[in-house]
């Protein structure tokens, strides 16, 4: 394999960029998962995790993917034959509402356009019509990953109260949790969803579940079978930082660390980097004179951007162009979006030379490519990365 010299560029939505004091941590020998040092660190890392969910409550880590996370949430909370309601924002939606399917669950997923988030107004509406209450969980993505779309989970509770409705709300994180403001007992969410290799900023292979007292009342009841998700015996076992089972010990060395990092940074500043992030890269799409998949700017991703390249032109061909030119991975488009589109992760551990670095790297490769675009996409960014468009130009993003 010949070496390409230089920093790769890691630019995709995940997994993210993992910072050089956390691949210490990680790379620390492994300790003892029954002995005090590893106590010390599991009521740390247990505790630390609360703030980043914005709950004073339970937080769960599994030593998996994401995709386990979602199970997880499913069964420790629902019996075989219940009615889930999800919305379909995208990919990810996709995937979850068939994991639910093959659990057994009838998963009732009401149809989107892949450029917009949840409609709350659609979930209100179809709550009112249940009267009685077969829906037993409402299931939404906060943030897309496979479209660059936010949306209002705010809204999505709201929408649960107004049809006075008992239904639990199940909420994915995966690509938001540490790049976006979340707020799991503001909200009212019931279970929030979330894994290690985003904004956490470590290699895939932990997941989590924020877990309301209400999703524990619906669990002693839950009928779905769980022995590894089982959320009680993972709590009786963390009141004193252990774990029922062998857990990923390195990963949670790494997990201190991390949770340290966007401690001293402050979540505020770590989302208003993601926000200014995301809001240089559209100007420079918008220069470039490319549409974004996400179609209503209120619900602009801050963690990452999809791109819509115009017809006729391969995203997969300028992927790959990029990265033999510039080491520099982009993510792919998924399901009806492949080839069609690539997003620009800005997630994670950045700063504002990665973010101009990346740019950089697409706009040579739109050059080289051929695709027809407006060059000076990056000074545009650059624009916004140093102040200079301007109150009126930021609040129009």
């Amino acid at each position: 394999m010949t070496h390409a010299p230089g920093r790769h560029f890691l630019q995709i939505p995940g997994p993210t960029n993992t910072p050089l004091p956390v691949l210490a941590a990680i790379a620390r020998p492994t300790i003892d998962h029954r002995g005090p040092e590893f106590g010390r660190l599991g009521r740390a890392v247990l505790e630390e995790i609360r703030p980043v969910f914005g709950t004073t409550r339970p937080v769960v880590i599994y030593p998996a993917s994401g995709t386990g996370a979602w199970e997880a949430a499913l069964v420790n909370t629902l019996s075989p034959g219940d009615r889930v309601l999800m919305f379909e924002t995208g990919w990810f939606a996709t995937l979850w509402s068939r994991l639910a399917g093959r659990l057994g669950l009838e998963a009732e997923f009401l149809k989107g356009d892949w450029r917009s988030g949840v409609d709350a107004a659609a979930i209100e509406a179809r709550l009112r019509e249940d009267g009685g209450h077969a829906v037993k969980a409402v299931c939404v993505v906060h943030n897309e990953t496979s479209t660059g779309v936010t949306s209002d989970i705010a809204a999505v509770r709201r929408a649960l109260d107004a049809a006075g409705h008992p239904a639990l709300l199940l909420v994915d994180t995966i690509s938001s949790l540490g790049s976006v403001e979340y707020r799991h007992d503001e909200w009212g969410v019931d279970v929030t969803v979330a894994g290690s290799q985003k904004g956490l900023m470590l290699p895939p292979g932990l997941s989590f579940n924020a877990v309301s007292d209400k999703a524990r009342a619906a669990a002693a009841s839950a009928r779905l079978p769980n022995a590894y998700w089982n959320w009680e015996e993972m709590l009786a076992a963390n009141a004193n930082g252990y774990f029922p089972y062998t857990p990923s010990t390195n990963l949670l060395q790494g997990l201190a660390v991390a949770l340290g990092m966007l401690r001293d940074e402050g979540l505020p500043a770590v989302f208003a980097r993601h926000h200014r992030a995301a809001a240089a890269t559209r100007a420079c799409v918008a220069h470039w004179g490319f549409e974004t998949q996400c179609r209503n700017p209120a619900e602009h991703s801050p963690a990452l951007t999809a791109v819509r390249l115009p017809e006729g032109h391969s995203a997969d061909a300028l992927r790959a162009e990029i990265l033999a030119r510039s080491n520099m991975s982009l993510g792919n488009g998924l399901g009806p979006l492949a080839d069609r589109v690539f997003r620009i992760g800005h997630l994670g551990d950045f700063h504002d030379l990665m973010v101009t670095g990346t740019l950089a790297g697409v706009e040579m490769g739109l050059k080289v490519r051929g695709i027809p675009h407006r060059s000076g996409g990056v000074e545009a960014a650059m624009q916004v990365l140093a102040g200079n468009a301007g109150p009126a130009a930021l609040a129009a993003e």
